[in-house]
């Protein structure tokens, strides 16, 4: 598959982030949640539960940046982009409407969720429609 210059921005700026985030949460969560007013504790049980779906995005962010080199992970890189990406946003708008309004920085988190969903609704789009589209 051949990505155009815009799909590998995007797969590298998405990548970046997810891998920035879930390495964050994974080896640093006690600072990372702290940065959005978040006290952890040393519950054992929770840090388990957040470290194991921070290692999970960082292994997609290694697969989205895999795909801008890769042609045969492109596709994967792809659909894992619009996965993460879409569902972020997703989940932060529905605890809006269940959970009420978090703190600032998880308002600027679902900020930059947004953004970067947008961009890969831009950058895949025509794939969505056409999956087999090259340009």
């Amino acid at each position: 598959m051949t990505l155009k210059k815009i799909e590998k921005i995007t797969l590298g700026i998405s990548g970046l982030t997810a891998l920035g985030i879930g390495g964050m949460i994974t080896l640093a969560p006690h600072v990372f949640y702290a940065s959005y007013g978040i006290s952890l504790g040393e519950n054992p049980s929770l840090l388990s539960e957040l470290r194991a779906p921070g290692a999970g995005l960082v292994t997609l962010g290694i697969l989205m940046l895999l795909g801008i080199w890769r042609s045969a992970l492109a596709q994967l890189a792809i659909a894992a982009t619009l996965i993460v990406f879409l569902a972020f946003p997703a989940g932060r708008f529905i605890s809006l409407a269940l959970d009420g309004i978090p703190s600032f920085g998880i308002l600027g988190a679902l900020a930059l969720e947004i953004v970067i969903a947008a961009l890969c609704l831009f950058a895949f789009g025509n794939r969505l429609v056409s999956p087999d589209s090259k340009s």
